[in-house]
Parts: C-alpha cells; sequence; structure tokens
C-alpha cells in the first residue's frame, strides 16, 4: 500500500491537508495535525510519503495518535516512509514511537529544508520488537539544509545487522532530537549533544528499551 499526506500551514487559517491510502491526518487545534492510521500499516512492501510546508508566519505542531507498528508481509519484510519537510515559520514534530516487530525492516528518511526565519524541532523515537521480540532492523537518514547551507547529514542504524549490533551491545531503541536554530535541550542520562556548525542542535540516545522524554 502506498500511503500519502500533504499538510500546509499557512498564518490565521487552519492548515490544509490531503491523504491517500493507509494514513489520515485531522487538524485537532488550530495548530496541531495528528496523523491516524486508517488501515494496517506500514506491513511489508508499504511505502509513506508525508510533506509538510510551514510557511512564513505558520505555526504548526505535528502529533500521531498512536504508535507506528511495522510488520512484515508475506511477500518481504521492508517497508519505507519519507518525510519531505519545507520549513519557512515554526515546525514542531514530536510523533509516537515507532516499533519495529517481528522481523521486519524499515527504512525512514527525512528531507528538510529551512529557510528565512524557519525553525524546527524533529524528534524521533523507536523501539525495535514489542515484549520479548529482540529481531527487527531500522535505518534512519535525516538530511537537513538551512538557509542554503547544509546543516546535517545523519544516519543511524538500529536491530539485527545493524553496525552496532554486537553479542556485548546491541541497543534496540534510540531517540533522535534536532533543534534548529540553537536551543537547550532537556538531555536524558547517556544522550549526546552535537553543535551544529551551521547552528542548532542534534541530541541522541540509545538504549535497550526507550525511555519517557519530557514534551
Amino acid at each position: 500500500m502506498d500511503s500519502d499526506v500533504l499538510v500546509i500551514a499557512r498564518p490565521d487559517r487552519l492548515p490544509r491537508i490531503e491523504c491517500r491510502g493507509g494514513i489520515a491526518a485531522r487538524a485537532t487545534l488550530a495548530e496541531t495535525v495528528h496523523l491516524i492510521s486508517a488501515a494496517a500499516t506500514p506491513l511489508g512492501g508499504d511505502t509513506i510519503s508525508i510533506r509538510v510546508i510551514v510557511e512564513a508566519g505558520a505555526r504548526l505542531s505535528l502529533r500521531s495518535a498512536a504508535a507506528t507498528i511495522a510488520l512484515p508481509s508475506v511477500e518481504t519484510p521492508q517497508s519505507q516512509a519519507r518525510f519531505d519537510l519545507e520549513v519557512a515559520g515554526d515546525l514542531d514534530i514530536d510523533m509516537e514511537p515507532t516499533i519495529v516487530a517481528a522481523g521486519a525492516t524499515h527504512h525512514s528518511t527525512v528531507v528538510t529544508t529551512i529557510d528565512g526565519a524557519g525553525t524546527l524541532r524533529l524528534r524521533e523515537r523507536v523501539q525495535i520488537g514489542r515484549s520479548d521480540e529482540r529481531s527487527g532492523f531500522w535505518s534512519g537518514t535525516v538530511r537537513a539544509d538551512a538557509k542554503g547551507r547544509p546543516l546535517l547529514r545523519h544516519r543511524v542504524e538500529l536491530g539485527a545487522g545493524a553496525v552496532a549490533d554486537d553479542v556485548l551491545s546491541s541497543p534496540r531503541a534510540g531517540i533522535s532530537e534536532l533543534r534548529y536554530p540553537t536551543e537547550e535541550i532537556e538531555a536524558p542520562p547517556g544522550a549526546v549533544l552535537l553543535d551544529l556548525a551551521a547552528g542548532g542542535v542534534l541530541m541522541t540516545w540509545q538504549g535497550d528499551r526507550l525511555i519517557a522524554l519530557p514534551s
């Protein structure tokens, strides 16, 4: 199944929303949109494409109603999601975690352009396996530019076969948070903070199970 979502935030009006496939979106507040699963997705072979445009002077918070559970299909374990973000206003993305279960493989790509006075908070949370599950693989790529300059090129893998997966250390959960321009982040114990040369900061954390974070 192919799912496509378009959200356009403009000043002083409700967001424009277009949806097709297994993902729906609803404006739950004047400046908040929640993504909702209209069908079981992503299953193996599914693709999810989400495009978000925040115009200058507009604000948008993107949330989800529940966790995303990636599962294999009979034909393939692989699914993928892509986020294209065009930010000239204020965009805050903090959705519920992605759970990669039952040996599934899920690839996530985020491509971001920030222009003018645009601001971004982008938080991703991933857990490999449900209770008592250890199999599954996730890869996440972030490519961000700000004001015409490269801001971040970042890729992380988690799960069976990942670069960090070995007999001594096998993280199954990860959190990343990108903020631009630079703001203080309340980082959990063991997290790594990286100040970016073009402005902004990246926080990353890995462990066995996801931990609670302040909103």
